[in-house]
Protein backbone atom coordinates (compact mmCIF):
# COMPACT_ATOMS: atom_id res chain seq x y z
CA UNK A 1 0.00 0.00 0.00
CA UNK A 2 1.32 3.49 -0.47
CA UNK A 3 0.89 5.92 1.39
CA UNK A 4 0.59 9.31 0.15
CA UNK A 5 3.55 12.40 1.21
CA UNK A 6 1.88 15.14 3.13
CA UNK A 7 1.98 18.71 1.26
CA UNK A 8 3.52 21.33 3.54
CA UNK A 9 1.45 23.39 4.95
CA UNK A 10 0.74 26.81 2.99
CA UNK A 11 2.40 29.64 4.85
CA UNK A 12 5.10 32.68 4.43
CA UNK A 13 8.55 32.26 5.38
CA UNK A 14 10.55 34.62 7.52
CA UNK A 15 12.06 36.27 4.88
CA UNK A 16 8.76 36.76 3.15
CA UNK A 17 6.66 38.35 6.69
CA UNK A 18 9.97 40.94 6.82
CA UNK A 19 9.52 41.94 2.90
CA UNK A 20 5.65 42.82 3.98
CA UNK A 21 6.40 44.44 7.45
CA UNK A 22 8.95 46.84 5.59
CA UNK A 23 6.39 47.50 2.62
CA UNK A 24 4.19 48.43 5.32
CA UNK A 25 6.55 50.81 6.97
CA UNK A 26 7.20 52.16 4.00
CA UNK A 27 3.73 53.27 3.66
CA UNK A 28 3.62 53.96 6.91
CA UNK A 29 6.23 56.70 6.28
CA UNK A 30 4.85 58.08 2.62
CA UNK A 31 1.52 58.37 3.96
CA UNK A 32 1.80 59.88 7.87
CA UNK A 33 3.29 63.13 6.56
CA UNK A 34 -0.08 63.77 4.53
CA UNK A 35 -1.98 62.93 7.12
CA UNK A 36 -0.66 65.14 9.62
CA UNK A 37 -0.63 67.88 6.59
CA UNK A 38 -4.12 67.31 6.04
CA UNK A 39 -4.84 67.65 9.93
CA UNK A 40 -2.84 70.92 10.39
CA UNK A 41 -4.91 72.16 7.48
CA UNK A 42 -8.06 71.39 9.01
CA UNK A 43 -7.21 72.93 11.83
CA UNK A 44 -5.28 76.41 10.38
CA UNK A 45 -9.11 76.60 8.68
CA UNK A 46 -10.82 76.63 12.34
CA UNK A 47 -8.17 79.29 13.11
CA UNK A 48 -8.91 81.55 10.12
CA UNK A 49 -12.70 80.92 10.76
CA UNK A 50 -12.09 82.10 14.38
CA UNK A 51 -10.09 85.02 13.19
CA UNK A 52 -13.02 86.16 10.63
CA UNK A 53 -16.09 85.66 13.69
CA UNK A 54 -13.39 88.23 15.78
CA UNK A 55 -13.01 90.66 12.46
CA UNK A 56 -17.10 90.49 11.94
CA UNK A 57 -17.43 91.26 15.91
CA UNK A 58 -15.25 93.99 15.56
CA UNK A 59 -17.37 95.64 12.86
CA UNK A 60 -20.21 95.17 14.88
CA UNK A 61 -18.98 97.04 17.60
CA UNK A 62 -18.05 99.84 16.02
CA UNK A 63 -20.87 100.28 14.09
CA UNK A 64 -23.02 100.20 17.84
CA UNK A 65 -20.62 102.39 19.59
CA UNK A 66 -18.41 104.32 17.01
CA UNK A 67 -15.10 102.89 17.22
CA UNK A 68 -13.27 99.96 17.51
CA UNK A 69 -13.02 98.39 21.52
CA UNK A 70 -10.02 99.12 23.25
CA UNK A 71 -6.61 96.98 24.01
CA UNK A 72 -7.92 97.71 27.59
CA UNK A 73 -9.49 99.92 29.67
CA UNK A 74 -8.30 101.43 32.79
CA UNK A 75 -9.44 104.65 34.96
CA UNK A 76 -7.05 107.23 34.40
CA UNK A 77 -5.75 108.22 38.25
CA UNK A 78 -7.70 105.13 39.96
CA UNK A 79 -10.26 105.31 42.13
CA UNK A 80 -11.20 103.21 45.34
CA UNK A 81 -12.79 100.49 43.39
CA UNK A 82 -10.31 100.29 40.87
CA UNK A 83 -7.40 100.34 42.53
CA UNK A 84 -4.54 103.13 42.89
CA UNK A 85 -2.26 103.14 39.44
CA UNK A 86 0.41 101.05 39.25
CA UNK A 87 4.27 102.49 39.50
CA UNK A 88 5.17 101.12 36.27
CA UNK A 89 2.82 100.92 34.17
CA UNK A 90 -0.14 103.51 34.92
CA UNK A 91 -2.87 100.49 34.80
CA UNK A 92 -5.59 100.87 36.97
CA UNK A 93 -9.34 98.87 36.80
CA UNK A 94 -11.20 97.82 35.03
CA UNK A 95 -9.05 96.11 33.17
CA UNK A 96 -11.90 94.76 30.79
CA UNK A 97 -9.36 93.48 27.42
CA UNK A 98 -11.23 93.53 23.48
CA UNK A 99 -11.78 89.99 24.18
CA UNK A 100 -14.48 90.84 26.24
CA UNK A 101 -15.94 93.97 25.03
CA UNK A 102 -16.31 91.54 21.41
CA UNK A 103 -18.21 88.99 23.42
CA UNK A 104 -22.07 90.37 23.32
CA UNK A 105 -21.38 90.65 19.25
CA UNK A 106 -20.00 86.90 19.05
CA UNK A 107 -23.51 85.07 20.44
CA UNK A 108 -21.74 85.31 23.93
CA UNK A 109 -24.34 87.38 25.50
CA UNK A 110 -25.12 85.11 27.88
CA UNK A 111 -21.44 85.33 29.15
CA UNK A 112 -21.73 88.93 28.77
CA UNK A 113 -24.02 88.98 30.98
CA UNK A 114 -22.68 87.36 33.78
CA UNK A 115 -19.55 89.61 34.21
CA UNK A 116 -20.18 92.64 35.86
CA UNK A 117 -18.06 95.04 33.70
CA UNK A 118 -18.72 97.52 36.33
CA UNK A 119 -16.20 96.17 38.78
CA UNK A 120 -12.61 95.46 37.82
CA UNK A 121 -11.80 92.03 35.65
CA UNK A 122 -10.11 90.52 38.65
CA UNK A 123 -13.05 91.40 42.10
CA UNK A 124 -14.22 87.80 42.97
CA UNK A 125 -17.69 88.37 41.61
CA UNK A 126 -16.39 88.11 38.08
CA UNK A 127 -14.51 84.85 38.77
CA UNK A 128 -16.57 81.95 37.30
CA UNK A 129 -17.24 84.34 34.28
CA UNK A 130 -13.54 85.01 33.91
CA UNK A 131 -12.72 81.26 34.31
CA UNK A 132 -15.18 80.41 31.16
CA UNK A 133 -13.43 79.10 27.78
CA UNK A 134 -14.71 81.02 24.35
CA UNK A 135 -14.03 78.29 21.51
CA UNK A 136 -13.47 81.07 18.90
CA UNK A 137 -10.68 82.19 21.05
CA UNK A 138 -8.46 78.98 21.02
CA UNK A 139 -6.53 77.78 18.20
CA UNK A 140 -6.70 74.32 17.71
CA UNK A 141 -2.93 74.10 16.44
CA UNK A 142 -1.78 75.21 19.55
CA UNK A 143 -0.42 72.54 21.55
CA UNK A 144 -1.17 73.71 25.45
CA UNK A 145 -4.49 72.23 26.23
CA UNK A 146 -4.55 73.78 29.28
CA UNK A 147 -7.96 76.45 29.16
CA UNK A 148 -7.26 78.57 32.42
CA UNK A 149 -3.98 80.01 33.75
CA UNK A 150 -3.02 81.67 37.29
CA UNK A 151 -2.09 85.22 36.55
CA UNK A 152 0.74 86.26 38.92
CA UNK A 153 2.87 89.17 40.08
CA UNK A 154 6.49 89.22 39.85
CA UNK A 155 7.12 87.29 43.46
CA UNK A 156 5.01 84.36 41.75
CA UNK A 157 1.70 85.57 43.85
CA UNK A 158 -1.49 84.42 42.68
CA UNK A 159 -3.61 87.50 41.48
CA UNK A 160 -6.45 85.60 39.90
CA UNK A 161 -7.25 82.98 37.29
CA UNK A 162 -8.15 83.71 33.81
CA UNK A 163 -9.51 81.96 31.07
CA UNK A 164 -6.82 81.62 28.02
CA UNK A 165 -6.94 82.85 24.54
CA UNK A 166 -4.46 82.28 21.76
CA UNK A 167 -4.86 85.63 19.91
CA UNK A 168 -3.48 89.29 20.82
CA UNK A 169 -4.80 92.75 19.37
CA UNK A 170 -2.27 94.55 17.85
CA UNK A 171 -0.95 98.06 19.34
CA UNK A 172 1.57 98.89 16.92
CA UNK A 173 5.78 99.16 16.75
CA UNK A 174 6.44 100.17 19.92
CA UNK A 175 5.59 98.79 23.23
CA UNK A 176 3.60 101.82 25.07
CA UNK A 177 3.63 99.53 28.08
CA UNK A 178 7.19 100.68 28.85
CA UNK A 179 6.28 104.05 29.73
CA UNK A 180 4.95 105.21 32.98
CA UNK A 181 2.21 107.11 31.44
CA UNK A 182 -1.57 107.79 31.56
CA UNK A 183 -2.21 108.22 27.51
CA UNK A 184 -1.08 106.18 25.35
CA UNK A 185 -2.42 107.71 21.98
CA UNK A 186 1.16 109.64 21.25
CA UNK A 187 2.86 105.76 21.76
CA UNK A 188 0.60 103.39 20.13
CA UNK A 189 0.31 103.52 16.39
CA UNK A 190 -1.78 100.66 15.92
CA UNK A 191 -5.54 100.27 16.47
CA UNK A 192 -6.14 97.96 19.39
CA UNK A 193 -4.05 99.94 22.98
CA UNK A 194 -4.94 100.52 26.08
CA UNK A 195 -8.49 103.17 26.12
CA UNK A 196 -8.09 103.59 22.57
CA UNK A 197 -10.98 105.19 20.57
CA UNK A 198 -10.11 104.27 17.03
CA UNK A 199 -12.86 104.79 14.43
CA UNK A 200 -12.40 103.83 10.89
CA UNK A 201 -11.80 107.53 9.36
CA UNK A 202 -8.20 106.82 11.31
CA UNK A 203 -7.23 103.67 10.05
CA UNK A 204 -5.66 106.02 6.79
CA UNK A 205 -3.74 103.34 5.72
CA UNK A 206 -6.75 101.31 4.70
CA UNK A 207 -8.61 98.71 6.73
CA UNK A 208 -7.09 96.13 4.25
CA UNK A 209 -3.80 96.91 5.35
CA UNK A 210 -3.36 97.21 8.87
CA UNK A 211 -3.50 94.04 11.42
CA UNK A 212 -5.52 94.15 13.85
CA UNK A 213 -5.16 90.77 15.50
CA UNK A 214 -2.53 87.73 15.08
CA UNK A 215 -2.08 84.62 17.02
CA UNK A 216 0.02 84.27 20.19
CA UNK A 217 0.66 80.32 21.22
CA UNK A 218 0.41 79.58 24.63
CA UNK A 219 3.74 77.68 23.83
CA UNK A 220 5.34 80.54 24.63
CA UNK A 221 3.32 82.60 27.09
CA UNK A 222 -0.06 83.37 28.59
CA UNK A 223 -2.63 85.37 26.70
CA UNK A 224 -6.38 85.77 27.84
CA UNK A 225 -9.47 87.47 26.55
CA UNK A 226 -10.96 88.70 29.92
CA UNK A 227 -8.27 91.39 31.00
CA UNK A 228 -5.42 93.07 32.76
CA UNK A 229 -4.53 93.07 35.94
CA UNK A 230 -2.41 95.86 37.42
CA UNK A 231 1.00 94.90 38.75
CA UNK A 232 0.39 91.55 36.76
CA UNK A 233 3.59 90.05 34.44
CA UNK A 234 3.82 87.56 31.59
CA UNK A 235 6.82 84.92 31.21
CA UNK A 236 7.61 82.70 28.48
CA UNK A 237 6.50 78.99 29.10
CA UNK A 238 10.13 76.60 29.88
CA UNK A 239 10.73 75.60 26.40
CA UNK A 240 11.63 79.48 25.54
CA UNK A 241 12.92 80.27 29.23
CA UNK A 242 15.60 82.47 27.15
CA UNK A 243 13.29 85.17 26.90
CA UNK A 244 11.94 87.19 29.08
CA UNK A 245 8.78 88.54 30.79
CA UNK A 246 7.19 91.57 30.63
CA UNK A 247 4.28 93.33 32.42
CA UNK A 248 0.40 93.11 32.31
CA UNK A 249 -0.20 94.18 28.79
CA UNK A 250 1.88 91.62 27.14
CA UNK A 251 -1.05 89.00 28.11
CA UNK A 252 -3.93 91.20 25.35
CA UNK A 253 -1.81 92.80 23.19
CA UNK A 254 1.08 92.19 20.34
CA UNK A 255 3.04 94.74 18.96
CA UNK A 256 5.95 94.62 15.75
CA UNK A 257 8.72 96.67 16.54
CA UNK A 258 10.74 98.58 16.39
CA UNK A 259 11.13 100.60 19.28
CA UNK A 260 12.82 104.01 18.92
CA UNK A 261 15.56 103.43 21.46
CA UNK A 262 16.61 100.40 20.10
CA UNK A 263 19.75 100.55 17.83
CA UNK A 264 19.86 98.56 15.65
CA UNK A 265 16.04 98.86 15.21
CA UNK A 266 14.30 95.18 16.08
CA UNK A 267 11.59 93.56 14.58
CA UNK A 268 10.07 90.50 15.65
CA UNK A 269 8.09 89.19 12.54
CA UNK A 270 5.35 86.06 13.33
CA UNK A 271 7.23 82.96 14.75
CA UNK A 272 10.38 85.39 15.40
CA UNK A 273 13.49 83.53 17.31
CA UNK A 274 13.71 85.69 19.36
CA UNK A 275 10.50 84.66 20.73
CA UNK A 276 8.90 88.00 22.48
CA UNK A 277 5.84 87.45 24.24
CA UNK A 278 5.07 90.66 22.77
CA UNK A 279 5.16 89.51 19.19
CA UNK A 280 2.94 86.71 17.25
CA UNK A 281 3.61 83.47 17.75
CA UNK A 282 1.66 80.68 15.93
CA UNK A 283 2.47 76.71 15.82
CA UNK A 284 1.46 76.43 12.38
CA UNK A 285 4.45 76.01 9.76
CA UNK A 286 5.93 79.13 8.40
CA UNK A 287 4.26 82.02 10.04
CA UNK A 288 0.40 82.67 11.60
CA UNK A 289 -3.00 84.02 10.67
CA UNK A 290 -3.73 87.55 10.60
CA UNK A 291 -7.09 89.26 10.65
CA UNK A 292 -6.87 92.74 8.99
CA UNK A 293 -9.18 95.77 9.71
CA UNK A 294 -11.59 95.19 7.13
CA UNK A 295 -12.01 91.91 8.40
CA UNK A 296 -10.31 89.28 6.39
CA UNK A 297 -7.70 86.90 7.02
CA UNK A 298 -4.42 86.03 5.86
CA UNK A 299 -1.13 84.54 6.90
CA UNK A 300 1.61 86.12 7.44
CA UNK A 301 4.85 84.72 6.18
CA UNK A 302 7.83 84.05 9.32
CA UNK A 303 10.08 85.24 6.55
CA UNK A 304 8.38 88.82 5.86
CA UNK A 305 10.49 91.56 5.09
CA UNK A 306 11.42 93.50 7.92
CA UNK A 307 10.08 96.80 6.20
CA UNK A 308 6.93 95.04 5.49
CA UNK A 309 5.84 94.03 8.84
CA UNK A 310 6.07 96.84 10.81
CA UNK A 311 4.14 99.30 8.24
CA UNK A 312 1.30 96.64 8.47
CA UNK A 313 1.10 97.24 12.07
CA UNK A 314 0.60 101.14 11.53
CA UNK A 315 -3.13 102.80 11.16
CA UNK A 316 -1.86 105.90 9.37
CA UNK A 317 1.69 105.09 8.75
CA UNK A 318 1.55 106.27 5.05
CA UNK A 319 2.91 102.96 3.82
CA UNK A 320 2.21 101.48 0.56
CA UNK A 321 2.07 97.30 0.75
CA UNK A 322 1.08 95.18 -2.18
CA UNK A 323 -0.59 91.77 -0.74
CA UNK A 324 1.94 89.93 -2.57
CA UNK A 325 4.51 91.10 0.23
CA UNK A 326 3.35 89.08 2.90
Amino acid sequence: MRIPRRRPAAGFTLIELLVVIAIIAVLIALLLPAVQSAREAARRAQCTNNLKQMGLAMHNYHDAQGQFPAGYLTLIGGNTFMGAPDALTRDTGPGWAWGSMLLPYMEQSTLYAALNVNLPCWDASNTTGARVSVATYLCPSVSDASRVYDVKNQAGTVLTTFSRSHYGGNSGRQEAWAFATDDWTSLSDGPIYRNAKVRIAGVTDGLSNTVFVGEHSAALSDKTWVGVVPGAVGCPTRKFAFAACDVAATQVLVHSGPNPWETPPLVHPPNSRLAKICGMYAEHPGGCNVMMGDGSVRFASANISQLVWPALATCAGGEIISSDQY
